[in-house]
């Protein structure tokens, strides 16, 4: 009577015989795993009902999906390590830069000024910003007049609407755009000086520390100075 490995394919008779030199962990299933799965399968088939060799074929090319999985996952691991090593580079060298990020507070530093922008969705026919103090009371407005739709820069002063100074705090901004006849809010945006940067360690972007402001995404930024 024929040994059990007569009923395998000439080009795997030899693996039968041979033992694998490494095992992978109980929780995984490897190359020699599966070979020593599909053997024992071909092994002990009814040599009446033997499996078809498209059955076999197609158990071949499921394994060899999921060992392309495997990799592929493992090359976006390297990729994505590549990646955040590189945004973490580029944070740090930002640190002592100014940046514009979104943000209606700013410090006015004695005898100062505040660079800040307004980010237009659309034309306007008379763009107004208002400073406020910390008690909400409005101590500067100025006029921008017709503004096309994109970042509109300003620069406050330091100055009340009596061209006195004011003292160095923090101060508000709001953002008035006519349009229709109506008054809509715009976004603002503050430039800060970047004191330090904070690496994450589940792999988010890096956090820039502003001087004045807190912490924010470096995908955050609008515009480096």
């Amino acid at each position: 009577m024929a040994g059990p490995n007569s009923i395998l394919p000439p080009e795997l008779q030899h693996l039968a015989v041979q033992q694998p030199s490494s095992r992978k962990p109980d929780s995984e299933l490897g190359q020699e795993d599966f070979l020593e799965l599909m053997l024992t399968q071909v092994q002990n088939q009814d040599p009446l009902n033997p499996m078809e060799s498209g059955d076999f074929l197609s158990q071949m090319a499921q394994f060899g999906t999921v060992n392309g999985i495997t990799e592929l996952q493992s090359s976006f691991s390297s990729l994505a390590t590549a990646m955040q090593s590189s945004q973490a580079l580029q944070a740090s060298t930002l640190v002592g830069n100014s940046v514009l990020v979104p943000g209606n507070n700013s410090e006015l530093a004695p005898g100062g000024s505040v660079n800040a922008a307004v980010d237009l969705s659309q034309s306007t026919s008379n763009l107004i910003v208002n400073v406020l103090d910390a008690t909400g009371q409005t101590v500067r407005q100025i006029n921008l007049g017709s503004q096309t739709a994109g970042l509109t820069k300003l620069t406050w002063d330091g100055l009340d609407n009596n061209g006195q100074p004011l003292a160095a705090g923090n101060y508000r901004f709001e953002a008035n755009a006519s349009v229709n006849g109506e008054a809509v809010a715009q976004p603002v945006y503050v430039y800060a000086k970047v004191d330090s940067v904070t690496l994450s360690k589940t792999g988010g972007d890096p956090l820039l520390n502003l001087n004045g402001l807190g912490s924010i995404g470096i995908n955050q930024v609008k515009e480096i100075l």
